[in-house]
């Protein structure tokens, strides 16, 4: 029997996780993990959640850069409950940049509730223009004219940044070939979730969810391709110089004058 079968998941096969600080005790965030995410986090060291909303496991700091290292694993009475022991790199557990995500207290006496945690770092040096923070809990639109140029922005930081200290930092620091191996895995994610969409419109059922999915893997592949090119000294901007540059010519004028290979 594995340990995780000790376990007690929800009809959904998952488990609430709370993330407290090693040195200070802190309640940090509240996450959802499954088996394959706890899993994940034992052989990582790091710890690895699970996305209600996307669908799929996620490694918090993959986006920020603010990785929580684990040093324990613990349960309740009850088995129901997870409380990873953690370290929060760079000290923000929470999108809005505070450390916790428990940053808001209810006044009993005007019977609303405040924030009372100041904001350590700025959403906007963590995520760029194409994530900003409101309200507490509201995230701005980002400007799609400008993302490219942000991703642009913040992949060549992480160039530079700790191996351990952001996901695109460790993908660099594995190379090329890990790479594309990931562009692959992510190319392929997109095509099944596209095929996915396809039988779910063939059978007349609701394809919203369906829809959200293909949108979700194709930006993964278009962002692993983004690490790709900035690996070998491009950029996104390059590749839409490119697209300007087809504009108003034939696909087939273009394809035809295409240099020959070989």
């Amino acid at each position: 029997m594995s340990w995780l079968d000790d376990l007690t998941f929800n009809a959904d096969g998952l488990i609430p996780a709370i993330a407290q600080d090693h040195a200070t005790g802190q309640i940090l965030m509240m996450a959802w993990q499954n088996a394959e995410s706890l899993r994940l986090t034992v052989e990582t060291g790091t710890a690895v959640y699970f996305s209600r909303s996307r669908g799929k496991i996620w490694h918090k700091g993959e986006t920020s850069g603010h990785t929580q290292i684990v040093h324990e694993i613990r349960t309740d009475c009850d088995r129901d409950v997870i409380v990873l022991i953690i370290t929060q790199i760079g000290g923000v557990a929470c999108h809005t940049g505070r450390t916790s995500c428990f940053f808001e207290k209810l006044d009993v006496a005007s019977l609303d509730w405040v924030a009372v945690d100041e904001v350590i770092k700025d959403p906007s040096e963590i995520y760029g223009d194409a994530v900003k923070v409101d309200a507490p809990h509201t995230l701005i639109k980002p400007d799609n004219s400008k993302v490219i140029g942000e991703l642009d922005r913040i992949l060549d930081e992480r160039k530079t940044a700790d191996k351990d200290s952001s996901y695109v930092s460790s993908l660099y620091h594995k190379g090329l070939n890990k790479i594309l191996e990931k562009v692959g895995e992510e190319t392929t994610e997109a095509i099944i979730s596209a095929k996915e969409l396809q039988l779910v419109r063939a059978t007349g059922d609701n394809d919203e969810h369906a829809k959200a999915d293909v949108v979700y893997e194709v930006a993964d592949m278009w962002f692993h391709s983004l690490v790709a090119l900035h690996q070998l000294g491009l950029s996104g901007d390059d590749v839409l110089t490119e697209l300007g540059r087809r504009f108003g010519l034939s696909g087939i004028d273009e394809k035809n004058a295409r240099t020959p290979k070989g």
